[in-house]
């Protein structure tokens, strides 16, 4: 038997009809359910309480300033000038598994989106089945015209449905998923901002640990040296033996803080590696340093460094300050939000859809033979086309609770975004008034450590002389000691602080060069 290819269309009266109330559904069709109209900017015009001193300038030995209006690069990290850092950051771009994670949600919202937008279209069904059947002609009346007993039947048939979207339900779940889509974008946005300001944050902490590790092993070459003062005057018999014993005990309590730095040191270094996706033994030790602030400490021997080839981060100097009113519009935790108040909204409008009739087109064509190639020869075909409707008339108030529950999930959506602008207005006051303190707080500290560094190598001469005694020298040393340290601590929260307000304001990602957040809807 020869057997050709045949196809089934609906015949021209079915199209015709279906296209008919097709074009009816998609041009007089509404969307029932609130409208989502996006927030409005907060109605303040500073970050700070009335009365506050205003970011004028952080002063200090590296003063800042505040440059209203100043867009922020996409990679703001490289205001700090080293080449180390912005390596890492590379590093963790690529191989992080936040940003993978982050970008498979992304792909996932697109694609659930792209697939209820399906659900807007008429579905179209082609089926073929063949059966060899066998008709019991002393019972049944015979199922062919020709009356044979045994035969094999051929049935192809395309089916056509359509829901038609008259109250807009399918188009608001559409809308739903879009919005999920534009948040996990956003989201996407906030992972590499977040991924970029811990590596920062943990490269500023290194320097910090660095830099106290230094001071702290300076001390202890200082108190050595006391040490060896006191060893020689007790040999000449100028001061008891409990003065020499006094001061080896405060060598040992300086030097027990040692191993607690290092533990840090290591601990930051493993963050690190983490941080670039990587396993802590695949990742070289890069050691970073911040900039000398006031005096050197007060010994005779060279001071010891924690790294010759480390590098010395920079401290940005013109810091933006965008308006209050751009804030919502750039930072992605708040864009993000807002996506969600609009899913919310639109899930209103899914939920009150459920409760209305449901209208759905279909239309059949086919064809059925004992002959392949007679599919569609005449008499042979058949074809079919209808319409429904449903309206649930009792379902114990499920469609009731579940609008109300939408309503509440929405009322929910609105008070999280308010959270989340508050909590990006607080953040960038806080980096703020941070920095104004943290420049006073380096002036203060390198004065102090000066002050201090003087102090220690004064009285140290004295004793050596012998004319003051062990207990000025005591204190000197525990003066000076906390002073340096202050002062490194003070250097890195200035920073972390400056750090900090790039990521409040947005960390620039919509200047960003990495391809994935090129797709992201600029705020």
């Amino acid at each position: 038997m020869r057997v050709r290819a045949v196809a089934a269309t609906p015949s021209a009266p079915v199209v015709s009809c279906l296209l008919s109330a097709l074009a009816v559904a998609l041009v007089g069709g509404c969307a029932v359910g609130p409208d989502f109209k996006p927030p409005g900017a907060p109605p303040v015009k500073s970050y700070l309480p009335p009365g506050s001193t205003g970011p004028a300038e952080a002063g200090g030995q590296e003063p800042q300033r505040w440059i209203e209006g100043m867009d922020i690069p996409g990679q703001w990290w490289t205001l700090f000038h080293s080449p180390a850092l912005d390596e890492l950051i590379s590093q963790a771009f690529r191989a992080n598994p936040s940003i993978e994670a982050a970008q498979a949600a992304l792909r996932e919202a697109d694609e659930s989106y792209a697939a209820q937008r399906g659900a807007l279209l008429p579905t179209v069904q082609a089926g073929y089945s063949v059966e060899r059947q066998r008709n019991a002609v002393g019972t049944l009346a015979p199922t062919l015209s020709s009356g044979e007993t045994v035969f094999t039947l051929h049935t192809a048939q395309v089916n056509v449905s359509y829901l038609l979207d008259v109250f807009g339900g399918a188009r608001r779940q559409a809308e739903s998923l879009h919005a999920v889509a534009d948040s996990q974008r956003y989201e996407l946005a906030a992972t590499y901002l977040t991924l970029a300001s811990n590596v920062v944050a943990a490269t500023i902490q290194l320097a910090s640990i660095e830099a106290q590790l230094a001071a702290t092993n300076d001390i202890v070459s200082s108190e050595r040296e006391a040490l060896d003062i006191l060893k020689r005057q007790y040999e000449l018999g100028s001061i008891p033996m409990t003065d020499v014993m006094a001061q080896e005990a405060t060598l040992a309590t300086t030097q027990a803080t040692l191993p607690a730095l290092a533990r840090q040191l290591d601990q930051t270094e493993h963050a690190l590696a983490l941080l670039a996706g990587r396993f802590a033994s695949e990742q070289a030790p890069v050691r970073f340093e911040l900039p000398v602030a006031g005096s050197a400490p007060a010994s005779s021997a060279a001071p010891v460094t924690a790294a010759t080839d480390a590098q010395t981060l920079s401290l940005p100097r013109d810091l933006p300050l965008s308006v209050p009113a751009l804030l919502v519009r750039r930072r992605p935790d708040v864009l993000a939000a807002e996506a969600q108040l609009h899913a919310a909204t639109a899930a209103v409008g899914v939920a009150i859809a459920n409760m209305l009739p449901q209208i759905t087109l279909t239309a059949t064509e086919g064809g059925a033979s004992t002959e392949l190639a007679q599919l569609l020869a005449s008499g042979n075909t058949f074809w079919s086309g209808g319409a429904s409707l449903t309206q649930t008339l009792f379902s114990g108030g499920t469609l009731l609770h579940r609008e109300r529950a939408a309503r509440a999930a929405l009322d929910q959506a609105g008070a999280q975004y308010r959270l989340v602008v508050l909590t990006a207005f607080a953040n960038v006051a806080d980096a703020l008034t941070a920095l104004r303190h943290d420049a006073d707080a380096v002036e203060a500290g390198a004065r102090a450590a000066h002050a201090a560094a003087e102090s220690l190598t004064t009285i140290r001469h004295n004793v050596e002389l012998g004319s003051t005694g062990y207990l000025a020298l005591l204190n000197a040393q525990q003066t000076y000691q906390q002073a340096v340290l202050n002062l490194a601590q003070a250097q890195a929260s200035r920073f972390a602080d400056t750090a900090a307000l790039f990521q409040a304001l947005g960390g620039g990602w919509w200047n960003s060069r990495e391809p994935a957040l090129r797709v992201v809807p600029r705020g």
